[in-house]
């Protein structure tokens, strides 16, 4: 059985995504709507369903980091502000944001709070795992769906042979009339014909 480690992480997020859609508990607040991300954004997102990319993306690290908490996740989707002719300074990510949807996940029953030695955070449960290796697989399969070549019959083999031997005589057929209209055949047969016109 393929595991979140087994497929293209985009296309993982893309389709829990989509999943998280369907459960009640995942919903956007309301400033979801004009919110940044964080300090180093110049706009809100562009996509109207972000709030779910986030949240896979969100179970996902969990799911690999885990137990994690807001402060890591904050650096984690942090990035570089530009400020015009000075240098460009590293700003994290929105923590209200990742509050939130570590709240709703929780609430999903999908992560829940862990403490293994000096790590202190939200950590997957079984029931996350399994929701998000079952995605997994299914992508999985899906990309290793072999198309399968059809077999031609005799007649149809034939009848490509035909159209093959067609084309190779228009395209001769084409190449032997340039050669004739050719200025330097109009020259021969000029020459030729004023020879004739002599003798």
């Amino acid at each position: 059985m393929a595991t979140i480690h087994d497929v293209n992480p985009t296309e993982l997020i893309e389709k829990t995504a989509l999943e998280l859609k369907k459960n009640e508990n995942i919903k956007p607040t309301e400033w979801s709507i004009f919110v940044k991300t964080g300090v180093h954004k110049e706009r809100a997102p562009a996509r109207d369903d972000w709030w779910y990319i986030r949240a896979a993306a969100v179970l996902r690290s969990v799911y690999k980091q885990g137990p994690i908490g807001v402060a890591k996740l904050r650096v984690k989707y942090g990035g570089k502000k530009r400020r015009g002719h000075q240098p460009p300074t590293f700003y994290r990510g929105s923590g209200n944001i990742l509050r939130k949807i570590l709240q709703q996940l929780e609430k999903a029953g999908f992560v829940k709070k862990e403490e293994k030695l000096k790590h202190k955070g939200r950590d997957i449960t079984s029931e996350g795992k399994s929701f998000l290796d079952k995605i997994a697989n299914q992508i999985h399969k899906g990309s290793n769906v072999k198309v399968e070549k059809k077999s031609l019959d005799k007649k149809e083999v034939e009848l490509l042979e035909k159209e093959k031997k067609i084309i190779q005589e228009e395209v001769a057929l084409e190449k032997s009339s340039k050669k004739a209209n050719s200025p330097i055949e109009k020259e021969v047969k000029k020459i030729v014909k004023e020879e004739q016109e002599k003798s």
